[in-house]
């Protein structure tokens, strides 16, 4: 087991940022196999803008991808330099509660079967012990550089 990585970590490890950094925490990592990150979701996520400004709701597609960012750090330790982790494919998505500002965000990521350059991943998120999504994530790790293979 890994020691936890910071925001500052975790930006070491991807490449997204703010606004689209959804992962600000890990707590566990099991190089290979596993990862727990964390994701506080705030009333200023300026996605509630438009989602919706009356009931603000975390919008399903982004707690998605904020497992796969978290599952991109877990293959990126991995990865050689000049890579980056691209999305490349999901599976048996469930959406099951709700997610809503002051919510924790707990997202857990597990390996389910690897290749060369690719990971299928097994994703839930939680709030508390209640499942608010989980996912079946492909991703895939790529050269950085336009046109390189």
């Amino acid at each position: 087991m890994s020691d936890p990585l910071d925001l500052q970590g975790i930006k070491k490890a991807i490449p997204h940022r703010y606004p689209f950094l959804l992962v600000d925490r890990i707590l566990e990592l099991d190089p290979g196999e596993r990862i727990l990150g964390l994701k506080n979701v705030t009333a200023g996520e300026p996605f509630f803008a438009g989602h919706f400004p009356d009931f603000p709701v975390m919008p399903g597609v982004l707690i998605v991808e904020g497992l796969a960012q978290t599952g991109a750090v877990l293959m990126m330790r991995e990865a050689g330099p000049g890579q980056l982790p691209f999305f490349g494919g999901i599976d048996k998505a469930r959406f099951r509660r709700q997610v809503v500002p002051g919510d924790q965000l707990l997202l857990e990521v597990t390996v389910q079967q690897r290749r060369s350059g690719a990971c299928r991943l097994r994703g839930v998120a939680r709030v508390g012990q209640d499942v608010a999504v989980q996912a079946d994530i492909l991703a895939v790790v790529r050269p950085a550089s336009p046109g390189a293979s």
